[in-house]
């Protein structure tokens, strides 16, 4: 198996995170060059809290604000993996899309010509936080590339 080019789909949650350093880990063993796609969920672009604010200048004060600080956090977890890549010596480049993961993702390797797309697996139920899935059945339906699936930290657990 040749692996020149990969693709990680990455937002920095605790499932992400352990598909990021399996993705960093085959770059640096094949020699391969890291693309980091970090997806922004589409339920975000409506965001306006028109249910709780008054009138037009308030609540594009707040779209603003809403639109500023998913950049600024898009560009901190941008910065930690490029970071974490650097110390490794792995090539690496980034994209940031407005969508549906799985078909961000789709579209991505569609123009990308990657060898293989590394993710995480869904959170263990109980775990708090959004719910922004990858829709997997999408993917291996679809998808060009070879598809790896990592599994959350919190499943790993062996059991004594």
């Amino acid at each position: 198996m040749k692996i020149r080019k990969l693709i990680v789909a990455s937002h920095g949650t605790t499932g992400a995170r352990a598909a990021e350093e399996s993705a960093l880990e085959l770059c640096a063993g094949y020699g391969a060059s890291l693309h980091q796609l970090l997806v922004i969920p589409d339920f975000w672009k409506g965001m306006m809290g028109d249910d709780w604010l008054n009138n037009a200048v308030t609540q594009a004060r707040f779209g603003k604000y809403v639109e500023n600080q998913l950049a600024r956090e898009a560009a901190d977890e941008i910065d930690r993996l490029a970071g974490r890549a650097a110390e490794l010596g792995v090539p690496y480049s980034e994209e940031l899309r407005l969508g549906k993961p799985a078909q961000c993702l789709l579209a991505a390797c569609q123009v990308g010509g990657f060898d293989m797309a590394v993710i995480g697996a869904p959170r263990p139920k109980g775990q708090t936080g959004l719910r922004s899935r990858m829709n997997v059945e999408i993917l291996t339906r679809s998808l060009s590339a070879r598809l790896l699936i990592i599994p959350h930290p919190d499943q790993c657990q062996i059991n004594e």
